[in-house]
């Protein structure tokens, strides 16, 4: 949810929707599949002090790049999110730099059928591509690295209700951890960051211990289906574009979607008190 309560003006419709991708970062263990959940920074535009998947917004560099890449060709990928190529070829590059900025895993070889085994040679690059001051497309090309595709599966799509200062239409996508690869929490947008299986996440939640918005309560609720990262990445999702309704109840912003009875089972979640719509 946006932070932003200037007293203005204020058009919904004419906020402008912005392509984004979400990455849920998964590795069996001896309690079941985990995932890895970010806390972000209090204060950031969007989503501040809510709990997470690493993600964010599609950047121009990422319509621009010209990468190799291996795994599922772009129209597999367009004709499950329903979209066209240019616009799918940007989300996944963006989910693939996502992953590395924040987390620094990275979804990358040196071959077609290999992946980078350990990524703290790319610290430095790592640092400037969140400063936006190298692009992903340069930095692969420079390392001579082929983006891994079949690395990701496609998980779920959601737009930001009308009425928010900001707004995404966010592609989910689902990751293993390469082997090897260690997930961090060295960005400047995070204060916290965890493995946890979806039962963990959803307890804490339950119990006030983090706060998650709809799209992450419902992804963390699929995945608690799962037994195993196999299962997982075999699944085949229908995806279709989820628009919530908002609006205000008794003094609190709520979510309207489907299946939001068992979100709101808790009572009005904290981000809820809001006086900007």
């Amino acid at each position: 949810m946006s932070n932003d309560r200037s007293a203005s003006t204020f058009d919904p419709t004419a906020v402008p929707i912005r392509d984004a991708s979400t990455v849920m970062l998964v590795r069996d263990s001896a309690r079941g599949v985990e995932v890895f959940l970010q806390r972000r920074v209090v204060g950031m535009d969007f989503a501040g002090g809510m709990t997470v998947f690493p993600g964010g917004g599609v950047d121009p560099s990422d319509t621009d790049a010209e990468v190799r890449w291996t795994g599922p060709e772009v129209t597999w990928w367009a004709e499950r999110f329903g979209i066209g190529e240019a616009q799918t070829r940007a989300l996944v590059l963006a989910a693939v730099r996502e992953t590395f900025e924040e987390c620094g895993v990275l979804l990358a070889g040196p071959t077609e059928d290999s992946v980078v085994a350990d990524t703290s040679d790319y610290a430095e690059a790592r640092r400037l591509l969140e400063a936006r001051e190298l692009s992903f497309g340069d930095f692969l090309e420079k390392e001579q690295l082929v983006l891994r595709a079949d690395l990701l599966r496609p998980q779920a799509n959601w737009i930001t209700p009308l009425g928010e200062r900001r707004r995404y239409d966010t592609r989910f996508f689902v990751a293993a951890v390469p082997e090897g690869q260690r997930a961090d929490g060295n960005t400047s947008e995070t204060d916290l960051v965890q493995w946890q299986t979806a039962e963990e996440a959803l307890a804490d939640w339950r119990s006030g211990r983090c706060i998650l918005l709809p799209p992450t309560w419902s992804q963390l609720s699929i995945l608690s289906g799962f037994a195993t990262v196999a299962d997982l990445m075999a699944a085949d999702p229908v995806i279709e574009p989820i628009l919530p309704i908002m609006s205000r109840r008794d003094g609190a912003v709520h979510i309207a979607f489907d299946g939001d009875e068992a979100y709101y089972e808790v009572g009005t979640h904290p981000w809820a008190q809001r006086s900007d719509i």
